[in-house]
């Protein structure tokens, strides 16, 4: 594509992610909101414009959160904190502590579950986990469901949030090809109801990133390096070592082929049990 045709098409897929957030903001107070932001190319993006919007009709910032997993890269830590402070953000850390004392935070450590506190015992069984124990993994079923599902929905509880910017995309992965801009997420067991918007849901992968570059948003190192996209660090890898990932066939790399792909495989079940 041209530059020209390539510019356009940048700013349509912006304009279009502003007018969602614009009747987001026609529906719920700032207070009530909150932005989901692990650091990655898509939710920085997504929070980027967010902010935009939030600048054009001068309203306050919804809050800020991001999720540590227990298995995080430095880099993207380095990260998160360098832009909070550009763009002058209060990020809110959240992480399932329970879980980590329980593993004395050491990936591939054995956790107990009689040791977890009553809320972690009750999410287990909720996802039909029946072992007495499970390894230390972010990017397992247990583990993914406590460091990452958990954490979500105990942040919109505290808080009492009505809606979630969430960065998500159609071309992302299978389950989510069906999405729509608002889902309604009725309160059920150990939920809280709550809408999730996904504000970028038509951009691609090359779109994120020519985006990305045509308004100088800033992005993790680790895509200078080969990664195309960023899970837990032990189990996320770089597609094309020493190429940027804006350089890459984003167009026939499968998008998540760096990450665990047993996660991939059930993402249609945790996405029902409240996953992102």
């Amino acid at each position: 594509m041209a530059d020209e045709g390539k510019e356009k098409r940048c700013i349509e897929l912006v304009e279009k992610s502003k007018k969602i957030i614009r009747e987001t903001f026609e529906k719920f107070k700032s207070s009530d909101l909150a932005v989901t932001w692990t650091g990655g190319k898509d939710s920085t993006l997504n929070l980027w414009i967010v902010r935009q919007v939030c600048l054009e009709q001068n309203r306050d910032l919804p809050r800020v959160m991001t999720i540590d997993e227990g298995d995080a890269f430095p880099e993207i830590t380095d990260f998160l904190i360098e832009v909070s402070k550009k763009w002058n953000i209060d990020l809110e850390w959240c992480c399932n502590f329970d879980v980590l004392k329980c593993c004395q935070s050491h990936l591939g450590n054995t956790v107990q579950v009689k040791d977890l506190n009553e809320r972690n015992q009750a999410e287990l069984k909720r996802i039909g986990f029946k072992d007495d124990t499970f390894k230390f993994e972010a990017e397992s079923e247990a583990g993914n469901h406590l460091m990452k599902t958990v954490v979500f929905n105990q942040f919109v509880e505290k808080h009492n949030t009505k809606g979630m910017f969430i960065a998500l995309r159609w071309d992302e992965q299978p389950a989510r090809k069906n999405d729509k801009y608002f889902t309604e997420k009725e309160g059920g067991e150990l939920m809280p109801p709550h809408t999730r918007i996904t504000p970028i849901l038509h951009f691609t992968g090359r779109d994120i990133w020519n985006t990305t570059k045509l308004y100088n948003i800033p992005s993790c190192s680790l895509y200078e390096v080969g990664y195309i996209s960023l899970g837990a660090r032990s189990t996320s890898n770089p597609t094309e070592i020493g190429v940027p990932a804006w350089e890459q066939d984003l167009e026939h790399i499968p998008e998540r082929s760096g990450r665990r792909q047993d996660k991939e495989d059930a993402m249609e079940r945790l996405r029902k049990l409240g996953y992102m």
